[in-house]
């Protein structure tokens, strides 16, 4: 990790909304956006594929890194995919994921043991 992190306006931005938009860049160079749920822990963005690694929007980001975006409320902010597969990184977007999303019938699939190598943190993309 780079160690970049988003400004706090924007973490603001992304504890406060319950979904977001990713964007990423497919095989083709078509561009896909996905609705998914996003999360800070210590001023680090984290998000997760409830699908595991086999989501097209997790395989994009993990292709392409840096042809990633968040678009939140019509605003587009490029970003780098970061792979967090570190035990504390790991914990972290469990933890966030569980109290941000607690009492959602969801919750559960996004902290499920076979999934948690699909971690990411986001750092914002240097344009």
């Amino acid at each position: 990790m780079t160690d970049q992190r988003f400004d706090a306006d924007v973490l603001k931005l992304l504890e406060a909304e319950r979904e977001v938009d990713i964007e990423t860049t497919l095989p083709d160079d078509r561009t896909q956006r996905t609705t998914i749920w996003v999360v800070v822990s210590d001023g680090d963005a984290f998000v997760r594929s409830w699908r595991g690694a086999r989501a097209r929007w997790y395989q994009a980001a993990v292709d392409r890194p840096a042809e990633v975006a968040l678009v939140i409320r019509g605003r587009r902010l490029p970003a780098v995919a970061m792979h967090a597969t570190d035990g504390e990184s790991v914990a972290r977007c469990s933890a966030a994921l569980e109290e941000k999303y607690a009492g959602d019938p969801s919750t559960p699939s996004m902290v499920r043991p076979e999934i948690l190598g699909t971690t990411i943190r986001l750092e914002p993309a240097h344009e």
